[in-house]
C-alpha cells in the first residue's frame, strides 16, 4: 500500500506500509542551520574535549561539569526546551542532531548531556505545570543548574515500577516526605534538581517529584561509583531521609509517575541511539588514520584484506545508524506537527509523537547501542597491541560503549517491548497488522520473486527487505496465535523477531536513504552509498535467515516446519549473489583514499 504525500506515517507502519525515498529524512537533507549547528559542536568537542580526553579517564569529575557549563552558555542544553522557558525551541530533528555531535568523544560527556537534557529536564518540560516549568526549566536549559532522575533502586531496575521509596503526606497536608534508596544516578554528585520517583500509601503506580538538592533537606550522596567506563560522568547513590517536597512539586498526576517513566525512556531511547553515532565515525576515523600510518611487511596495515574487511563493516553499520536515526527523528516530528495540527498543546503533541514511535525508538536503541560496541572493538583489532593500551583512544571507547546496553532499559527488554508493542497496536487497531499478517500468509503459496534475475543490486536489496517481511509478519502471526497471551514467556522467541524486525528497519532506511540521493544526484556519485546498502542487506538477510529458522524449528514441527523451512531458504536465497569481498575492498579503499569516515 503507498503513501499519499500528506499522509502521516504512524509508528511501526514501516513493516506493513510501503515507504518512498521522498518520505524519509536523511543527514544529506540538514538545513544551513543545522549544518552551523553541526560544524559548531564538531569545534567545539575538537577544541574542548578531544584533546583532553585523558581527564576523562582520570575522573576528573570537574572537567566534565565545566564542559556541560560550555554547552550550556551556547544553548545546547537547552535546544529542545521553548523559548519561553529559556531554551532554543527547536524539532526533534535538530534536537536528534546536537545530541550525536555532542557525545562522540568521550561517553562521560555523552551520559551527563543526555541525562540532563533528556530524564532530568524533559520530565518537567513536558508534564510539569507552567509554575513549575517557569520556576526551573530556564535554570536548566542555561546550565545554571544541572538535572538528574531518580528512577532505578536495588531492588527495581528493568521493572520500574516496583520501587519501594515512599512519599507520605505530611498531617498539614502541605507536604510529603519522601525517604528512600535510589541508585546509578547520573549527575547525582553536581546535580541542583533531581526528578524523583515514589510510591504515595499503596498505589499501584508511582509518582514523580520535583526535589531541589538540599543536603539539609534529608539527601545524602554516595560514594562515587567505580565504573567499567564513563569515569568522569558522576554516578551516585542518592538517599531521601523524610525529605520535605512541597506538594505542589509533585510532577503530573498522583500515580501517574510511571507513565512519566516509560515516556521519559522512550525519548532516552532514541536519542541514546542518535549519540552512538558520531563516536562511531571518530572510531572509524582514528582506525583509518592508525591503519595508514602503521608499516608492517613494508606496506600500510590499510592494504590488507582483514584491515579492509573491519573498516568496511564499521563503515557500513555507521551508515546504517545514521540512516534509521534521522528517519525516525523525522518521523516524530512530522508526528508532533500532526497532532499540534488537530488543536492540542505541543507539549502534549510531542509526548504523543514520541510515543506513537516507541517501537521505532527502541529499535535504534538496540541496533546503535551494539554498532557502537562492535565499531570500537574492531577499531581495537586494527590497533593491535596499542589498542589494549590506555595511551589511544579505543580502549576507552570500547568500555564507555559498553554502558550503552544497558542503559534505557536493557537491550534485551527493549527487543521484548519492540514486539510486544507491535502486537498491542494490532489488536488496538492502531495499526491494521492482522489484515498484514493474512495477506502475508496468503502471499506464501506463491513462489518468491527471487526466481527472477533482478540486474539492479537495490532491487533486489528492496526484494530481500520485502521477503524478509513477509516472513516475519507470518511467524509472528504463528506465535501470537501459538501461544495467545502467554507469548511474552517465549522470551527466546520475541529476541529472534526482534532481531529481524531491528535488520528490517536499519536495511531498509539504508535503502531509502540511498534511493533519495541517487535521485538528486546520479548512481555513479552514489556508488559507494550503494555498496554500503547491498552489503549491509546482504548480512541483514543472512542473519534475519539464521533467527527465523531458530523461530521456525523452536514453534512448529513436521510437515508444517519443513514448509516454512522451504519458504525461508526460498525467501532468503538470492538470484545473483553480491559479491562481498569486492564491496567491502570498495568501501574500504574510499575509507582509506578520505583518511576518514567520509561516507
Amino acid at each position: 500500500m503507498s503513501l499519499q504525500k500528506n499522509q502521516i506515517k504512524k509508528g511501526g507502519a514501516f513493516l506493513i506500509e510501503e515507504t518512498r525515498p521522498d518520505d524519509v529524512f536523511t543527514p544529506e537533507d540538514f538545513s544551513e542551520e543545522q549544518l552551523m549547528m553541526k560544524s559548531t559542536l564538531q569545534d567545539f568537542i575538537d577544541r574542548e574535549v578531544w584533546p583532553h580526553k585523558h581527564r576523562f579517564e582520570n575522573k576528573d569529575y570537574e572537567f566534565t561539569k565545566s564542559l556541560m557549563k560550555q554547552a550550556g552558555e551556547m544553548g545546547f542544553l537547552g535546544v529542545a526546551v521553548p523559548e519561553q522557558y529559556g531554551g532554543l525551541g527547536m524539532d526533534f530533528v535538530s534536537t536528534m542532531l546536537v545530541c550525536d555531535y555532542i557525545s562522540g568523544a568521550s561517553g562521560s560527556l555523552s551520559t551527563a548531556f543526555g541525562a540532563h537534557t533528556g530524564i532530568g529536564t524533559l520530565p518537567i518540560t513536558l508534564y510539569g505545570t507552567e509554575e513549575q516549568k517557569a520556576k526551573y526549566v530556564p535554570k536548566l536549559a542555561s546550565g545554571e543548574w544541572f538535572g538528574a532522575y531518580c528512577l532505578t533502586e536495588p531492588g527495581a531496575g528493568s521493572d520500574a515500577n516496583s520501587g519501594k521509596t515512599k512519599a507520605v503526606l505530611s498531617e498539614a497536608g502541605d507536604h510529603y516526605r519522601i525517604s528512600g534508596q535510589k541508585m546509578w544516578i547520573s549527575n547525582a554528585g553536581f546535580a541542583n534538581l533531581f526528578v524523583v520517583f515514589a510510591r504515595i500509601e499503596d498505589d499501584k503506580n508511582i509518582t514523580g517529584f520535583i526535589v531541589p538538592n538540599d543536603p539539609e533537606n534529608g539527601i545524602t550522596l554516595g560514594d562515587e561509583e567505580k565504573k567499567l567506563g564513563i569515569h568522569a560522568s558522576s554516578t551516585r547513590q542518592v538517599f531521601f531521609n523524610e525529605t520535605q517536597v512541597p506538594v505542589e512539586n509533585m510532577l503530573g498526576v498522583r500515580g501517574g509517575g510511571f507513565k512519566i517513566a516509560m515516556n521519559a525512556l522512550n525519548v532516552g531511547r532514541v536519542k541514546l541511539g542518535v549519540a552512538c553515532l558520531e563516536a562511531q565515525r571518530r572510531s572509524i576515523g582514528v582506525s583509518v588514520q592508525y591503519a595508514n600510518e602503521r608499516i608492517q611487511f613494508k606496506q600500510p596495515i590499510s592494504q590488507f584484506g582483514a584491515i579492509k574487511e573491519k573498516l568496511a563493516r564499521m563503515a557500513m553499520s555507521c551508515y546504517a545508524g545514521e540512516s534509521a536515526a534521522y528517519r525516525v527523528a523525522h518521523d516524530i516530528k512530522q508526528r508532533i506537527a500532526n497532532f499540534v495540527e488537530t488543536g492540542i498543546s505541543h507539549q502534549e503533541a510531542e509526548l504523543k509523537g514520541v510515543e506513537d514511535f516507541a517501537i521505532e525508538c527502541s529499535l535504534l536503541k538496540v541496533g546503535a547501542s551494539e554498532d557502537i560496541q562492535n565499531c570500537a572493538d574492531d577499531g581495537i583489532q586494527i590497533f593491535g597491541g596499542m589498542g589494549f593500551s590506555a595511551e589511544t583512544p579505543m580502549e576507552s571507547a570500547w568500555r564507555d560503549a559498553r554502558i550503552g546496553r544497558i542503559y534505557e532499559g536493557t537491550n534485551e527488554i527493549n527487543r521484548m517491548l519492540a514486539v510486544g508493542m507491535l502486537l498491542k497496536k494490532g489488536l488496538k487497531g492502531h495499526l491494521k497488522l492482522m489484515e498484514a499478517i493474512m495477506t502475508a500468509a496468503t502471499s506464501l503459496t506463491q513462489p518468491f520473486e527471487t526466481t527472477t534475475n533482478k540486474q539492479d543490486a537495490l532491487e533486489t536489496a528492496a526484494q530481500m527487505i520485502h521477503q524478509s517481511k513477509t516472513l516475519f509478519l507470518v511467524l509472528l502471526g504463528n506465535a501470537a496465535q501459538k501461544y495467545g497471551n502467554e507469548l511474552e514467556q517465549h522470551q527466546q522467541i520475541l529476541l529472534d523477531l526482534a532481531d529481524v524486525l531491528i535488520e528490517v528497519y536499519f536495511a531498509e532506511s539504508c535503502l531509502l536513504r540511498t534511493q533519495k540521493n541517487i535521485q538528486r544526484s546520479s548512481a555513479e556519485e552514489q556508488v559507494h552509498p550503494i555498496a554500503m546498502t547491498v552489503l549491509y542487506t546482504f548480512d541483514a538477510v543472512q542473519l534475519t535467515a539464521r533467527k527465523l529458522k531458530e523461530v521456525i524449528i523452536s514453534m512448529t514441527e513436521n510437515e508444517e516446519q519443513q514448509q516454512l523451512l522451504q519458504k525461508l531458504q526460498e525467501a532468503t536465497q538470492y538470484a545473483t549473489w553480491p559479491n562481498v569481498a569486492a564491496l567491502k575492498t570498495q568501501i574500504a579503499d574510499h575509507l582509506i583514499k578520505a583518511n576518514q569516515y567520509s561516507l
